[in-house]
């Protein structure tokens, strides 16, 4: 099956954790460029559920489909739905999932997708086509919501100035360009030669908030929970810091023993239903950070379903929602 030359970052490392094996079903919750679905699809017998809710993604994997002979199901979805994905298609219990969590490269490098400064472009960000856009957000937002989305989800420690520049700004002139955007960014944000870009984090912000990033995340994981065979493995690689905080929370939470002190009694605990294969992040090499800066920033974290039953979902975010931006409350 392996014949195109992507290579997803820390791709040989995430399929060696998954373990695929002949006759076993898995799930790749984020098809991108189908690298690991070519993987997987490599091992004789195994059938794969691959989402994306990119439609140019699903479109180019529409040849692998075909010659799959049948062993893949490629759906426009998002990732979060994994559960409703699987059950829609007859199963309800696979042997692994693989997600790799946040923007394609793919996307970063079209410059009518609005996700980088790099290349001028509408200012939109969506990795689906459906929802409000960044030029959205940054329209309609408070100063005081703009800051806030900035900081959290960008770690900007000057989003306060950045928030207050946009909406002195936008009263006269709309963004709706990344560079009008960026360059603004640039200006109220000083950085020094070898900083990164000063409007990084401030895109980085608003992709993931456009995008429901976090919350799609952590609902994946749940899902990722309930769909698994005791033995099935999950297999996350993230980029950023905020996502793989919620994925170490999430392995830490549901492979937690024992309980209690000896000052106290035992106090009842849930069984864990995953037990850890990484103890530290998985990160890339020195040579496959030279061939692609990315996988600098790359953890992969992975662990294996006990036939303990998924533990109840997390109570809801008190991030900033976008449903609330937009309605203006």
């Amino acid at each position: 099956m392996s014949s195109a030359p992507h290579i997803p970052v820390l791709g040989r490392e995430a399929i060696d954790h998954l373990a695929p094996r002949e006759g076993g079903i898995y799930v790749d919750a984020t098809f991108g460029a189908g690298g690991y679905s070519r993987t997987i699809l490599d091992v004789p017998g195994t059938h794969l559920i691959a989402i994306d809710r990119d439609s140019t993604a699903i479109a180019g994997g529409a040849e692998l489909v075909e010659r799959s002979g049948g062993r893949l199901t490629l759906v426009e979805d998002r990732f979060s739905n994994l559960a409703e994905v699987c059950a829609l298609q007859g199963i309800d219990a696979v042997d692994g999932v693989v997600m790799d969590v946040g923007v394609s490269s793919m996307q970063l490098d079209q410059a009518g997708r609005g996700f980088s400064f790099r290349l001028d472009g509408p200012l939109d960000m969506r990795m689906g086509q459906e929802g409000p856009t960044a030029a959205d957000v940054v329209a309609r937002a408070s100063e005081s919501d703009l800051a806030d989305i900035i900081y959290l989800f960008g770690e900007e420690r000057h989003s306060r100035r950045v928030a207050r520049a946009i909406v002195a700004d936008r009263q006269e002139t709309p963004f709706t360009t990344t560079r009008s955007l960026a360059d603004l960014v640039g200006r109220v944000v000083r950085s020094k030669p070898g900083d990164i870009h000063p409007a990084t984090r401030t895109f980085q912000a608003l992709r993931i908030f456009v995008n429901e990033e976090l919350e799609e995340l952590q609902t994946a994981l749940a899902a990722a929970e309930r769909v698994l065979k005791p033995g099935g493995r999950l297999v996350v690689v993230s980029f950023h810091s905020l996502e793989d905080r919620i994925v170490k929370n999430f392995f830490s939470e549901r492979s937690k023993t024992g309980g209690g002190s000896r000052h106290r009694p035992e106090m009842a605990q849930t069984a864990p239903s995953f037990q850890l294969l990484t103890r530290r992040p998985v990160i890339a090499g020195e040579e496959e950070v030279a061939h692609n800066p990315r996988a600098r920033s790359a953890k992969l974290r992975a662990a294996e379903r006990t036939d303990a039953p998924a533990h109840d979902a997390r109570e809801p975010s008190s991030w900033p929602q976008l449903s609330d931006i937009m309605r203006g409350g």
